[in-house]
């Protein structure tokens, strides 16, 4: 991450002269230590001067033994110089720090779960109520005194109710029609609930429930060796299980400050450009189904499968695969393998040609998407949209050009863009994004660099099976690993990979220990689907469905 400390402390300080803030630049990452009342009027001098444009999420963390008890960190993106800057506020309890809601739509969401899970007040934010756990929680479940274990069952769901919205004024002449579309309901996949009030046909007002499938992912985090949570987090984005390995594992590395070695970097860009693929697949596989386009569903598939079978052969397993570690991969690939990959890029392309016919130019498809769910650049940027739904807004932003890593720099590939952002147009992104990950896979695939495929450090890699086995060192060097654990040194970063549903990003505190002090996901569809309701209401329900499935939403991440 570039440098900006002393331009920061310069701008701030001549903004706000006699200030009490602390600018540092720790474990490569800008951050800004500032009193909470401070925190809007910073966000909203560096948002109107254009300095950052992205408030990416607002992460908490809990210290019990201080006095100022919990930290609230406000992690901002800049889409033209690609800076990164963290604002942090230290809050006793009791104390609230204002909403950023009045500068960022996006905080909204972001804001709700730091109010779930640690009790943190943001005064005037117009809904402040629980957003993952359940009503009937007690307690917040992120505070170090809550027990890992304590389970709170729900009895009874709420009825159907809407975000407390200012600008809404009711209109007693229309005779509106309640409806819960979800989660029992195909489209929603059993997770999400998206209740309406309907005039006639047209969407009047919604709101959304989320949090059906919770696993309390963060807090699993809090509880388990780091190699031990890779498992945890292929279930976050179940459909491209290896992106979200490989993000985790990055974020670690860089608090051990260790580079993995480019056999492994390439190893790492291939699971993700294959995880890129078959993501989009059930994207817009599924998207399709729901409209009505089965065969789609049933071609695309076929390529899935073909890519899962490559997962298998690397390491066992399809779907949830955690074959990235820390340091490196879990082994070689098989012989062979990468030329298994080239083949499939061969098929893939001509698939991809087939769907275009399917799909691209044909009729009812264009009537269901073309001007369906539009959405500005500007308004993307409020609510955070990274990924696919940005680009198909006309943004040019993707982490693997804007901030690359693991050679992504070296490699001729495209960033596709859209203009409308509606959903016909993050088809098309995600149609043309296939093709480029193809193009990458092949410019990889083909000049896979020599050497091994993880580092050899024996604090940080377990050695291998025949050492465990063959020889007393082996066997002591993989017992004080297990028992020891990773130990990065104190301190908090922040890391970010291109996914492929957007920015995934790792907020990681570390206290020394063999255990995430604080591991904060930061879900690309989360900051999306927070502009549900906005976007379908005033539309027909039917258009309802069209826009979730452009949206991609995967509970798994969106619910952590």
């Amino acid at each position: 991450m570039k440098n900006i400390t002393e331009s920061i402390r310069q701008d701030l300080n001549e903004k706000f002269p006699g200030n009490k803030f602390e600018c540092n630049f720790v474990l490569g990452d800008n951050v800004v230590d500032l009193p909470p009342e401070q925190v809007v009027p910073v966000l909203r001098h560096l948002k109107e001067t254009g300095q950052f444009d992205f408030l990416m999420h607002v992460a908490a963390a809990d210290y019990p033994e201080r006095e100022k008890r919990f930290d609230v960190c406000y992690e901002l993106f800049s889409s033209k110089s690609f800076k990164r800057l963290r604002l942090r506020a230290k809050l006793a309890e009791g104390e609230s720090v204002p909403t950023a809601t009045t500068v960022w739509k996006g905080a909204d969401w972001f804001e709700r779960e730091c109010y779930d899970m640690f009790g943190i007040s943001f005064s005037g934010h117009p809904n402040l109520r629980r957003i993952l756990c359940h009503h009937q929680f007690k307690g917040h479940a992120l505070r170090k005194d809550y027990p890992a274990d304590l389970q709170q069952h729900c009895t009874e769901a709420l009825p159907i109710h809407f975000d407390n919205d200012p600008d809404y004024v009711p209109d007693e002449s229309k005779d509106l029609v309640p409806l819960n579309i979800g989660p029992s309901h195909p489209a929603t996949h059993g997770t999400l609930r998206i209740m309406a009030e309907l005039d006639g046909e047209k969407i009047h007002r919604a709101g959304v429930e989320i949090g059906y499938l919770h696993r309390c992912f963060e807090k699993m985090a809090e509880t388990h060796p780091y190699n031990q949570v890779i498992p945890y987090t292929d279930r976050l984005n179940y459909c491209s299980a290896p992106m979200n390995n490989v993000g985790y594992c990055k974020a670690v590395e860089r608090a051990l400050g260790v580079e993995i070695p480019p056999k492994a970097q390439a190893i790492r860009v291939i699971l993700c450009e294959l995880s890129r693929i078959i993501d989009h697949i059930i994207c817009v596989g599924a998207n399709a189904l729901d409209l009505g386009a089965m065969t789609s569903f049933f071609h695309l598939f076929t390529y899935r499968e073909k890519v899962y079978t490559l997962f298998e052969r690397l390491c066992g397993a399809r779907l949830t695969v955690a074959m990235t570690r820390v340091g490196g991969m879990a082994q070689d690939p098989p012989e062979g393998w990468f030329d298994e990959v080239l083949q499939f890029c061969k098929e893939m392309r001509q698939g991809v040609d087939d769907l275009e016919r399917l799909l691209t130019n044909n009729k009812i498809w264009i009537q269901r998407t073309r001007g369906v769910g539009s959405i500005s650049a500007e308004e993307a940027i409020e609510w955070g949209y990274t990924g696919p739904c940005l680009r198909a807004t006309g943004v040019s932003l993707d982490l693997r050009k804007a901030d690359p890593y693991y050679g992504y720099e070296t490699l001729d590939f495209d960033v596709p863009v859209g203009t409308s952002g509606d959903v016909y147009d993050r088809y098309l992104v995600r149609v043309e994004e296939m093709r480029q990950s193809i193009r990458i896979l092949e410019q990889v695939a083909k000049n896979v660099p020599g050497g091994d495929y993880t580092i050899r450090d024996k604090g940080i890699v377990l050695p291998e099976k025949k050492d465990v086995y063959g020889n007393i060192e082996g066997l002591m060097n993989h017992f004080m690993l297990v028992i020891k654990g990773l130990r990065p040194a104190p301190g908090e970063l922040y890391d970010a990979t291109e996914a492929a549903n957007g920015e995934l990003g790792f907020y990681l505190v570390s206290d020394g220990s063999g255990k995430p002090y604080r591991l904060k996901v930061r879900p690309p569809c989360f900051a999306i689907y927070q502009s549900f309701p906005k976007q379908v209401t005033g539309g027909l329900v039917a258009d309802v469905i069209a826009i979730l499935g452009s949206m991609n939403l995967i509970a798994g991440e969106l619910d952590r």
